[in-house]
This record gives C-alpha cells, structure tokens and sequence, in this order.
C-alpha cells in the first residue's frame, strides 16, 4: 500500500524590511509627531521607543536629545507643511482682500486645525517649548504683516510708507488667527465638536473681520477726515 509523502512545502518566514539610515530617522520622526501629540513633551523618549520598537540607544543615534526630536518634530509639522500658497494669495490684487482671505484661512484650515497640529502647539506652549514662538514669528513675517498690508490697501488707507505699520493693526489681524484655531482647539483640546460646516464658518468670520475693519481701520491709523478718493474703499460692502 502506498503511504502519502510528507510534504516538502516549507513555509515562509516573515519579510523583514530592512530600513535605510534616512527611512529610519523619518519613521521616527514621524512616531515622534503622533506620540508628543497624544502625551506632550512631558512624555519619555524609553516609551517612545517601545513604541517603535527599537532600544533607546538606537533612537538616540538618530537624534541625540529629546531637544534634538523636538526640534524635528518642529520641522515635520509646522516647517514640512506650510503651504507657499497662503503667502501668494494674500498678495493678489486682482483678487478682492475678502476673496483672498476667505482662500487662504480655508487653505490653512486644511492643514492648521489637524489633531497633531493644534495638539503638539497647545502642548508646547504649556510646557514652554519654542516651537510656538518659533512658528509665530514665521507667521507674523509671511502672513499676518502682509495682510495689514494689504488690508490697508483695499481701503484706499495710507501706505506703511505713509504711516509705519501699527502693533494694533497686528493685533486686529491676529484676530482671524485667533478665531480659526479655535475650531480646532474645540475638536482636539475641548472635544466639542463644530456641527457647522467649517468652510461656511471661516467665510463668516471674514466677512466679519472685514466689516470691522472698515470701521475702525481709519481710527487705529490717526485719521479723522478720510479723502474722497478712499471713502468709496472704505464703504464699500457695507450695504
């Protein structure tokens, strides 16, 4: 009687993928994101490299200190994701000043109000990290400076070479900033969600920006009696 042979077929052993030196410091990099967003920067770097599994020591071939992380983690979020075209737009002209922000603020929202972005800046300015300061300072450069800018333009105001830019003006500004990321901050820091479509509420919230600005631009700058020529900028919208 013929007895069945034993089967030759062996199974396969696990594929394992062998990073580089370059895959391996952006895999980490990237754990570094989601875990500082989930814990904040009090967390310790021995959990998170349980979490990639791998040992300490090979985490800190990479990056030397938990300041060295951070400051990567700096340029994947808010470096690595910046949007060039939120500085092109604002300077349009042949756009409208409110089309140009309503564009822009639902552009950045897209990016801004994600769970790693508004966590990782919340946690940082908490634990008195730089990476607030850091990135504000590029914000107020690229962003909220051109907008007064332009702001005064689209109202037939005095240029800054007329009247140097004012720290109020800034201050108006920072008000869209201020705004915007708290939509975020109700989804991710205070769980309450935004029932309203978020576009729709961006677009509110220039067109209020806009309506003040109109009404209290002229008196930040100093000026009582506003020319002819501007009164048609000023007005307009308002009915």
């Amino acid at each position: 009687m013929a007895t069945k042979k034993a089967s030759t077929k062996k199974t396969s052993a696990p594929v394992t993928v062998r990073l580089t030196g370059a895959e391996r410091e952006k895999h980490i990099a990237q754990e570094a994101v989601r875990f500082f967003a989930e814990v904040g920067f009090g967390g310790d770097t021995r959990e998170l490299a349980k979490r990639l599994g791998v040992t300490q020591s090979l985490l800190y071939k990479y990056f030397p200190s938990k300041e060295a992380l951070i400051n990567r983690v700096f340029e994947e979020v808010y470096l690595g994701r910046w949007n060039p075209f939120w500085e092109s737009v604002v300077r349009d002209r042949s756009i409208p000043l409110e089309e140009r922000l309503t564009r822009l603020y639902i552009e950045y929202a897209k990016i801004a109000l994600t769970r790693d972005w508004v966590r990782i800046f919340m946690f940082s300015g908490l634990r008195g990290e730089d990476i607030n300061r850091r990135y504000l300072d590029i914000l107020r450069e690229r962003i909220l400076v051109p907008i007064a800018i332009e702001l005064r333009h689209e109202l037939g105001l005095p240029s800054i070479d007329e009247i140097p830019l004012k720290s109020n003006e800034l201050e108006l500004v920072w008000s869209i900033n201020a705004r915007v990321f708290y939509f975020g901050q109700r989804q991710w820091i205070f769980d309450v969600p935004i029932e309203d479509d978020l576009d729709d509420l961006i677009r509110m919230t220039i067109e209020h920006f806009m309506a003040g600005a109109r009404v209290v631009m002229p008196s930040l700058l100093g000026i009582t009696a506003v020319p002819k020529r501007r009164v048609r900028a000023l007005t307009k919208g308002k009915h």
